[in-house]
């Protein structure tokens, strides 16, 4: 068999005991037949996979057989339990008389753990417009995990702005094939692939992943209905995920606990969407049972969607309805519930920002009752966007940059630190990397302790 470890691998999902291995055998990544997805043949592959405590793996070794099968496009999720907590374990796989490359992952921490946690928060990395040079520096500070908040592909037709084409099926997907075909363009970047050997992610969507700004069930429609049950696979057999479609949907929201430091509560913000409904009332329950229950330092909401009351001054919607600000009352339910330590990380708007977040936000003397840090992105363009104004008319948010990057963050006993990293150029390779703004919380605001203008 040639090569068939193009799209790297990658683990996820800590707990204390254990983690989730992946990878997908694709001997050709873009292979057009859709019988024949990566190029393989219709027929299971056995896959060897090791684990270790070392990466020469002599020690604490564990080995096992799994098969890949055509149904899932040859990918392999391997659950890997009774491990130590809070500790470093390297993998690899073996098919075909070739071996992968090592990945490195991490257990969560004991529960009653009181180490700081350090994570990295990431979104938005459309192929066409540009590298992911951020990437590479990121899978350098080696994070004991890493978060996406979303549009970790686009399914929309090429872009007219292209850095770098998506190759072969360079218009908007909407079938299973072309999904498979688009992820596997997107893991084909060594940049990528880097992250996920680096670290173990968690991971959760947004739109792009089906389509732009779906809710839900869409129209209802038989068709949209297929198409994302399509997309939903496609992620599911591309991601390090825990469980697997049923019946056209995937269970998303759920939580990884460090220790009594953080407990990062994992939102879908798509899934059970309607127009009077961001999350639905089942996940509501389970949020805020955990806002109110949850025994930790840090209560920390992983989702996409801006949080934070945002009015942007200048044509209408001055208030845009795909954020939480057009499901104010159901904010206002969270916010309610008065949880100490209470972090949001956002995503989705290509820019960054961070701000605190009000009992009431057109009161800027009510309490603040939490903070927001909002990731730019790993290479989507930014939208034009006036941030002095933006700033100048919402006092409770503090930050504003244009440029492409990710979160370094560090969540401890007394306090939880953010670095907005960024880089000042995606159009060509070998950006390096800086931090341009780093922010500090004890639970009762935010404090900007340094920054650097471009």
């Amino acid at each position: 068999m040639a090569n068939p470890f193009t799209l790297g691998v990658a683990s996820g999902e800590p707990l204390p005991d254990g983690v989730m291995l992946w990878t997908r055998l694709a001997v050709d990544p873009l292979h057009a037949d859709p019988r024949r997805p990566g190029g393989m043949s219709p027929r299971a592959v056995d896959v060897r996979w090791q684990l270790a405590e070392d990466e020469r793996f002599t020690r604490g070794l564990r080995q096992g057989q799994i098969q890949a099968l055509p149904l899932s496009a040859h990918s392999v999720h391997v659950r890997v339990d009774g491990l130590r907590a809070g500790a470093d374990y390297y993998y690899r796989f073996r098919a075909g008389g070739q071996q992968s490359p090592v990945g490195r992952t991490r257990t969560a921490d004991d529960p009653a753990s009181t180490r700081t946690v350090r994570f990295a928060v990431a979104d938005c990395q459309r192929y066409e417009h540009g590298y992911y040079t951020a990437y590479q520096h990121l899978a350098a500070e080696r994070p004991d995990v890493v978060f996406h908040v979303g549009d970790y592909v686009y399914e929309s037709r090429q872009s007219a702005r292209v850095v770098r084409p998506l190759g072969p099926v360079p218009g908007e997907i909407a079938k299973l094939h072309e999904y498979r075909q688009r992820y596997a363009r997107y893991k084909t970047d060594p940049d990528l692939q880097a992250a996920h050997a680096a670290a173990p992610w968690v991971t959760t969507w947004d739109d792009h992943e089906v389509l732009d700004n779906y809710r839900g069930r869409g129209d209802g429609s038989e068709a949209f209905l297929k198409r994302r049950a399509a997309a939903y696979q496609a992620y599911y057999e591309h991601q390090p995920l825990r469980v697997r479609p049923q019946n056209g949907n995937l269970q998303m929201y759920r939580r990884r606990t460090y220790g009594v430091i953080a407990d990062f509560m994992v939102l879908d913000v798509r899934q059970h969407r309607n127009a009077a409904t961001m999350l639905g009332s089942a996940q509501e329950q389970w949020l805020i049972s955990r806002l109110h229950t949850s025994p930790v330092r840090w209560r920390v909401l992983v989702q996409p969607l801006f949080f934070a009351r945002r009015f942007v001054p200048g044509p209408p919607p001055n208030l845009r309805p795909d954020s939480w600000d057009g499901h104010q009352d159901q904010r206002a339910r969270i916010l309610a519930a008065r949880a100490t330590g209470l972090v949001v990380f956002s995503g989705d708007v290509h820019n960054a920002w961070a701000g605190e977040l009000k009992a009431d936000f057109l009161d800027p003397g009510s309490a603040t009752v939490g903070v927001e840090f909002v990731a730019s992105a790993i290479s989507s363009m930014p939208p034009e966007t006036d941030g002095e104004a933006v700033l100048a008319a919402n006092p409770h948010l503090k930050f504003f940059d244009a440029r492409r990057g990710y979160l370094a963050c560090s969540a401890g006993p007394e306090e939880l630190r953010v670095a907005y990293r960024a880089v000042d150029f995606v159009d060509k390779r070998g950006a390096p990397v800086r931090t341009v703004a780093e922010f500090v919380t004890d639970g009762s605001g935010l404090t900007l302790e340094n920054s650097s203008s471009k």
